[in-house]
């Protein structure tokens, strides 16, 4: 069965607003929460930034059914993975096994702020790699030491550490990073509705598990975790200005998004994009068929789960409070 997750947009709303809309989407029935987890917006016009792990916390004790996860958090240069490790384990406790470590390898955006630079490509997919193993070491609740290439961690030890760890997922692109990744991670992640990420994932990901080289907790099925980005209102010409001011920098393209330090320079890059130019890419407005209709092309994908982002802050409680029980109905009666 499809699941469907709605998400925290750190970028957006304040914290105490994001933990209120959790609280909502929970009443409401969706199954998960996601949280982007930003040191900036993508443009100004958004204005927020909160520290999602401090808002994950506050979810997890005002919620009790909700999964929650971060979509996704860098481990390489902001934080250190060993940081990131105890964090996480932290979390699964709070929230009594709903959560689930999402992982990718940055966007300069955010972790330039640290003045450590920013590696090509290559680099992070290796320092990525290097700090899902000493996670997942840390979440033995052993005493580790790691010398790596990038990596140093000196007699630590996670001693609030849950049963089995936590699940990880990876934010994959490509081939080369399924066969990286697949073995490394319980869970997919991928924001772009296409099989091939899926299935690519997923065979090597089984290859692993069949020759004993998976380092997955292997204790939950393998999911492929989607997201989309919807602008629903009443009003479908608002809801398209909404989109345009709010989610323009979508229309790069992760490739570009990833290297772009500042939010004026996705206002630069965006600059010329349209609120029809959004609109084609963003279903935006009062009808609930065409939103199923964008969504679909994720289960038709093969993904499991797919978190809907509402795009920004106003209209955000109207749209959970009115649009979002009924849209959760339409979604479940035509998803596999």
């Amino acid at each position: 069965m499809t699941r469907f997750g709605y998400t925290l947009m750190t970028e957006q709303s304040g914290p105490r607003e994001l933990v209120g809309y959790a609280v909502d989407a929970e009443k409401q029935g969706f199954d998960f929460a996601v949280s982007s987890d930003h040191y900036s917006p993508w443009l100004t016009e958004q204005g927020h930034a909160p520290y999602a792990w401090t808002v994950l916390g506050a979810v997890a004790q005002a919620t009790s059914q909700l999964e929650l996860m971060t979509y996704v958090t860098c481990p390489t240069i902001r934080y250190e993975p060993a940081v990131v490790a105890q964090k996480a384990a932290t979390l699964q406790l709070l929230s009594e096994g709903r959560f689930t470590l999402g992982l990718g390898s940055g966007e300069n955006l955010n972790e330039h702020v640290v003045g450590e630079g920013w590696p090509m490509v290559g680099v992070r997919q290796d320092m990525l790699e290097e700090a899902i193993h000493i996670i997942r070491e840390l979440h033995t609740g052993e005493l580790v030491t790691w010398q790596g290439e990038y990596f140093r961690v000196d007699s630590a030890r996670i001693w609030d550490c849950p049963e089995g760890g936590v699940p990880i997922g990876v934010a994959v692109s490509g081939e080369k990073s399924f066969a990286r990744f697949g073995p490394l991670a319980d869970h997919v992640i991928a924001v772009e509705p296409d099989a091939d990420l899926v299935t690519g994932f997923l065979n090597h990901r089984k290859s692993a598990e069949s020759g004993g080289d998976a380092l997955g907790i292997g204790s939950r099925a393998a999911r492929a975790i989607g997201q989309i980005p919807i602008c629903w209102d009443t009003d479908a010409d608002r809801a398209k200005e909404r989109a345009h001011e709010q989610f323009r920098w979508f229309a790069g393209g992760w490739a570009v998004n990833a290297d772009l330090p500042t939010p004026a320079g996705f206002a630069g890059a965006s600059q010329f994009i349209t609120p029809d130019q959004v609109a084609e890419n963003i279903p935006c407005g009062p009808d609930l068929d065409a939103i199923v209709e964008a969504v679909s092309a994720y289960w038709k994908a093969g993904f499991t789960d797919v978190a809907l982002v509402q795009v920004g802050d106003e209209g955000q409680q109207q749209f959970l409070d009115e649009a979002a029980g009924p849209l959760l109905d339409k979604l479940r009666a035509a998803a596999p």
